[in-house]
């Protein structure tokens, strides 16, 4: 059990580190590793300040996005949750909209944009919760039908804001609701790591528990796990991770659906495996498609957004038809 951790935590985190080194010298405008690192311009304006920071921003998301799809897996023991089946992107999505419909402060700015998207995830949060507590219990099965009545909810909302929309905002929407990374301040950098190290590293280090949990609830309470405590803490930190990223970049999907099914095939089922390689994984799985969007028809950039649902609406197909055929073996 040790060695196959180590080498499965070893070989995810190679690949994201020689993603991490790569990613940056690829894209429309070739630039030099020596005359980068030498100052030299423009190679290392292109390298600093275009693509180094989306790279990582990619990474930092795709990490996120993949450890809260294994989390909400677990949560509902199902392997085709997602953040998106719990509502959570849906608010964040609506947030940004009523920004860019309302004009907030010039909310076409960025940090006005995030601000209302974070305010939409963690009001959608709170309100699912209210939902699905009954008494002092908080079950996964009232979680997931709350999280979906309150997606649907929100989805309507940001179709009738965007009929209302006029031209310019409605191009706004439209780019922002597709999903896509840019380039940003390391300062905003450093600001979503601050915020999602310590929720990556808790979901990480409860391994044991999110393993009993996926068993069943009776089952982890009967070996000493506060089951709604741990419940609510699991929500609460997947919706964290989520609505930071998504107040960044937009709601992206399929990560956290490819990245912990493709892992699970490979390592089995244990968090305590799952959850930390599907952090590297993912980050360089994001990254890759966003350098592939970036590519693909340069100079115009596809979003990424694009990216990772052409890749995963297919293979949400094929996991699909998988379980229908194993309940009728």
């Amino acid at each position: 059990m040790a060695v196959k951790y180590s080498t499965a935590l070893a070989g995810s985190a190679a690949l994201l580190g020689a993603v991490l080194c790569t990613m940056p010298f690829l894209g429309s405008t070739s630039i030099h590793f020596g005359r980068a690192f030498a100052g030299i311009s423009p190679d290392k304006e292109i390298f600093l300040y275009a693509r180094l920071p989306r790279v990582l921003l990619s990474g930092i998301a795709g990490g996120g996005l993949a450890v809260a799809g294994v989390l909400f897996q677990a949560l509902v023991r199902d392997a085709l949750a997602t953040p998106f089946t719990l509502g959570i992107s849906s608010g964040s999505a609506l947030g940004a909209v009523m920004a860019i419909c309302f004009g907030w402060s010039a909310a076409t700015s960025f940090p006005v944009v995030w601000m209302a998207a974070f305010a939409g995830a963690s009001v959608t949060v709170l309100l699912v919760m209210w939902l699905a507590a009954v008494g002092r219990r908080m079950s996964s099965f009232t979680l997931l039908l709350s999280g979906v009545t309150i997606n649907s909810i929100c989805l309507a909302l940001i179709l009738f804001l965007h009929y209302l929309a006029n031209f310019g905002q409605s191009f706004a929407i439209v780019r922002w609701l597709v999903g896509g990374i840019d380039t940003v301040e390391y300062s905003t950098l450093a600001w979503l790591a601050a915020v999602m190290a310590p929720a990556v590293f808790y979901v990480c280090l409860r391994g044991r528990d999110w393993n009993l949990l996926s068993v069943g609830e009776d089952w982890a309470a009967a070996r000493g796990v506060s089951v709604s405590r741990l419940i609510l803490t699991g929500y609460l930190l997947g919706s964290l991770i989520t609505g930071s990223v998504t107040a960044l970049t937009g709601p992206i999907g399929f990560v956290g659906l490819i990245v912990p099914h493709a892992l699970r095939t490979r390592l089995g089922a244990d968090h305590r495996i799952l959850l930390p390689c599907s952090f590297f994984v993912g980050a360089a799985f994001l990254a890759i498609c966003d350098t592939i969007a970036r590519i693909v028809i340069a100079p115009t950039e596809v979003p990424v957004g694009v990216i990772t649902a052409l890749i995963g609406g297919p293979f949400f197909i094929w996991l699909l038809r998988s379980k229908r055929k194993s309940l009728w073996l």
